[in-house]
Formats: structure tokens, sequence, C-alpha cells
């Protein structure tokens, strides 16, 4: 006979298995390590399930060859499972031309290994709608890919998305070789009037001289938008409103603007994705996560033209109005080769950024490794971010950059960038709603070798960056860590091995604490203390052989202002 309590062990068993078949075809959970270690509450996101159900593109005439489009053979295929409650719709081998694809609720959208969704480079393939980009409400062509109020849905497989982006983005020449620059200009298009930028069209162009700022046409009516449809170029994946998202497996590359774009969305899992722009890419964003809650990033690559990993909240007003902040997030075991920055926050955080966790990730040859970035005008709170255990290698400019004074540049000094275009100016302004705020952000096991700065901590004269703590850290660069205009820093088991300045600058900043601190021996003196408003700047003694030479004391530096235990 059989046991009683083994009777009941089966019996369980055989109801969680018909509890998988009414539910449907399951999702591969979550990892337990990635809950592991995470020092922000939040719930355990919610994957999608589906319907054992599938149907193949091909069922409905989709040919493969690259040449024909497939829009209708895409949306009816969805139709099919999505009436029939839901399932998988199969992309086989092959090259599938189409026009932009819409996803419903409860549909897993599956490309098999040597599947290539290939985006049509025929701009009418994208008609207009409202839409957000860069944090602002605006109109745009629809996305390739995009789903609206849409639950339960996925992308999986092992195939490869194409956006098609080099028919839409112009290309700035300072970023391409001579050689590559010459065979643009001879496929076409035109070039701005300076000749330092090229566009695929001329309304592009028209587009980009109607535009004040970036990439919203501020200069020309609505009606007129028609005319510059060009230059409105979309983000690759575009999931407004959703809830239980899954982006598991596919590569997905040369995206017309930003990448993959989830917005105003919750319980939102990107894992086990290949995300490539060319580095030429005018906002050639990988990911990024706007006004979203409840979401995990982990085990990707990212190889773009801007920001990988970006955190967004919607910008200035138009943020400040959505109010919803980017929360709950959990990112980890992610490589970045180039991009603007590895992992990022801002600039567009109007909405604020908040409880996240960031480790176990690679950076390398990224132009900033861990790049916080706001401005006068956008407010919105960034707090409780802790990142640990990040490893980067030649990094250009800043391993650690916070900038309160962003203005849109690019990090490495580009042709027709002023190096003066992002200058401080120290006036005192009133604090508003629209005063960014950066606060409560923690960094621990953090290595960087061959980086231009080992550090940049700078916040606003009238609102400070507010209690960061860097611990256990080896940056090695040319440059060693400024700080400005910053209160509540804790530096501590910090080495500084600095090639050409000194190892530590402070300036106007107050409630610093710095123990354990080592540095190389570079002919400069290794700290110094600068500002007339510095105030409670405390050392340990013990970490300086001789004070009186490694510690500089600035003109005008309050007599107390600097402490030594």
């Amino acid at each position: 006979m059989i046991n009683t309590s083994y009777k009941y062990l089966f019996l369980i068993a055989v109801l969680v298995v018909m509890s998988s078949r009414v539910k449907g075809r399951q999702i591969d959970p979550v990892e337990a390590t990635i809950y592991e270690g995470v020092e922000i509450e939040m719930p355990q996101v919610q994957l999608p399930s589906f319907p054992d159900h599938e149907v193949n593109i091909t069922a409905y005439g989709a040919v493969g060859n690259g040449i024909e489009k497939n829009t209708a053979a895409f949306a009816k295929a969805i139709d099919e499972v999505a009436q029939a409650g839901g399932g998988r719709v199969i992309v086989p081998r092959g090259i599938w031309l189409t026009g932009p694809v819409t996803l419903q609720s409860n549909i897993n959208l599956h490309l098999e290994e040597g599947a290539l969704v290939l985006f049509s480079r025929d701009f009418d393939d994208y008609p207009l709608v409202k839409t957000s980009f860069e944090g602002l409400n605006t109109v745009r062509c629809t996305s390739p890919i995009n789903a609206f109020e849409a639950e339960n849905i996925a992308i999986t497989g092992k195939g490869v998305i194409d956006g098609n982006g080099d028919a839409w983005r112009p290309v700035k020449k300072g970023k391409m070789t001579p050689g590559q620059w010459d065979k643009l200009v001879k496929s076409g298009g035109v070039l701005s009037d300076d000749e330092k930028m090229w566009f695929p069209t001329a309304n592009s162009k028209k587009g980009y001289t109607s535009s004040s700022n970036f990439n919203v046409p501020d200069l020309i009516s609505d009606d007129e938008l028609a005319s510059v449809k060009d230059f409105l170029r979309p983000v690759m994946v575009s999931l407004v409103k959703c809830n239980k998202v899954l982006l598991d497996g596919p590569t997905f590359q040369n995206s017309p603007a930003w990448n993959i774009h989830p917005l105003m969305s919750e319980n939102v899992v990107i894992r086990n994705l290949n995300v490539r722009n060319p580095w030429y890419s005018q906002n050639g964003d990988g990911l990024d996560l706007e006004s979203c809650k409840n979401a995990l990033v982990y085990n990707n690559t990212f190889d773009v033209g801007d920001d990988a990993i970006c955190f967004k909240s919607g910008k200035n007003q138009d943020g400040r109005d959505r109010g919803m902040p980017t929360e709950n997030v959990i990112v980890k075991n992610n490589t970045v080769y180039h991009a603007h920055g590895g992992f990022v926050v801002g600039s567009e955080m109007s909405g604020g950024v908040r409880n996240v966790h960031v480790s176990n990730c690679t950076f390398i040859g990224t132009d900033v490794g861990l790049r916080f970035k706001s401005t006068r005008g956008r407010g919105g709170v960034v707090e409780n971010i802790h990142i640990s255990d990040i490893d980067m290698i030649n990094i250009p400019t800043d391993a650690i950059r916070f900038n309160m004074f962003y203005g849109g540049n690019s990090p490495v000094l580009e042709e027709d960038q002023d190096a003066e275009d992002e200058a401080r100016d120290e006036t005192i302004v009133p604090v508003t709603e629209e005063t960014p705020a950066f606060k409560d952000i923690y960094m621990k096991n953090i290595t960087a070798t061959g980086s231009g700065t080992a550090a940049f901590f700078m916040g606003l004269p009238e609102k400070s960056l507010e209690n960061v703590r860097l611990e256990n850290a080896l940056l090695e660069a040319k440059n060693g860590i400024t700080v400005i205009d910053t209160d509540g820093l804790v530096l501590k088991n910090v080495e500084v091995r600095a090639a050409k300045t000194s190892a530590l600058t402070i300036y106007n900043s107050r409630n610093v604490q710095v123990t354990e601190f080592s540095f190389g021996d570079n002919g400069k003196t290794p700290v110094r203390v600068l500002g007339e408003l510095s105030s409670d700047i405390q050392f340990d003694q013990a970490d300086f052989s001789n004070v009186e030479e490694q510690v500089t004391k600035g003109k005008g530096l309050p007599s107390n202002a600097l402490n030594l235990k």
C-alpha cells in the first residue's frame, strides 16, 4: 500500500500539473538568486503565462525572403491567437520584412533560432501617433513593435529584431572615419548647412531645423508635423501602460531611436537579451525604463550608441504632471560594451526614481560607468539607490559621475560640442518644484581601471547632492575624485590611483567623512579642500604619513572646516 503521506504528495503533484495545464504554457520562473542580497523592499515581479496554443505566421501567408512585406500576416496571426484566448505566435527561420507589429494581451511573439524580423524602410508604413519621447508629450511615428494597455505579453526566442534604423537616423560627421563619412554622403541624403551632419532625407533635415532643443519640432505648428515625418523617428519597442511584460532571449538591434522603451508599465522582466546599435547612432539607447514599477533587468548584453541601461520618469513639467517614478527595480549580471553610460539615471527624471538595486555588472569601455544626470528645471527626486560589485575598465571619462548641470551632451567631447556647454553656474537660485534632488545613494565594491576620472560628484549650489556613500573601491584613473556642492558624502576604504591630479579635491561641500583612504604618489598633493562654503570635512589622520604635505587647504576655507581625527 501507498503510505498516506505519499498519497497526499502525489495528489498535490497531480493538482500542480493539472493547474499548469489549465493556466497554459508556463514561462520559466525568475531565478531565486535575482532577489538575493537586495536591500530594497519590493513585491515579487509577476511573469506572464500563456495558453498552450500557437500559430505560425506562415499559416497566414507570411513569406520569409526579406522582399515581401508581412505586415498583414503578423496582424492576422496575432488577432487569431488573441481571439482564441492567447498563446504563441511563431516566427520561424527566415527574413521577415514587415511594417509595425502591434502586440495584444496574452500574446507571446516567439522568434525561433534563425528568424530575422526586419522592419520596413518605408516611412509611409509608420503613421504619426501621440506618444512620449525623451520625457515630453509629443507626436512621433508609430513604433515598429508597440503595445498599449496590453497585459500578459512577451517577446521570446533566439531570433533577431532589426529596426532598420539607418533609414531614419541622422549621423554626425565627427562620429565616423573619413572613409565611412564619404561612403555615407555618396549614398544619398542631405547635409546640414555646416556640412557636419548627414540626414537621410530633406524632410528629416527640416525637422531638425524646426527643433529648438533636441528632437521635438517646436518651431512649427502641429499641422506641419506630417511634413517632417521622416525626422520623427520612433523608439523600436514601445510598451505603454502594459502589465506583466517579458522580453527574453532575442537580439534587438539597429533601432531608429531608443531601442527598448517600457513606459508607465509594471511587472516588467528584461532578461537574456543582446541589445545592439551602431556606436554612431543618435539617441541609440539600449533600454529606457520610464515611469515603470516592479521590474527586473538581468543577464543582458548591451553595445549601443547612447546610454545602455537608463532609468527615466518624464521631463520637466510633463514629467511632473505625470508624477510616476521608476521604482522597485533590480538590475543584475549585465555586461555593457560601448555606451555613453553603463547604468544611468536621468536626465529626464522629473517624476522621480527610487528603490533600485544594481549589482554584478561589467562595463567595458563605456564613456561613463555609473552616470547620474539632471539640471535645473527638471524637479523630481532620485533616492534609495544601491549599487554594488561593479567592474569597469577603460572608461574614457568618469567611472562615476553625478552632474546636475547636464546640458544634453555626449560625455566624450564631439567635434561640434563646446567644452563650456555644461559649465557650472554658481548663482544660487530659489529651490522650487523644478529643483532636482539626488539623495541616499550607496555604492560599494567598485573597481575601475584605466579611467579618465575616478569619480565626479556635483550637486547644485542651491541643492546639494545628499547622502552618498562609496565604500570598498579601487579607482585607477588619470584624474582623481572631485566633490562639489555635496552634503553627507562618505568615502570608506577607497583607494585612488590618480596619474595626473590630486587623488581627492573637495569644494564647497559639507559633512564629508573620509576613512581608510589610500592614494598613489604622483607628485601632486593628494588631498585638497577648497571653498568658502565647505564645512565639517573629516579625515582619519592615520591615512596620512605627513598631513602638512599631503593635505592642502584652499584660500578662504573656514579655519574649522577641516578636522583630522
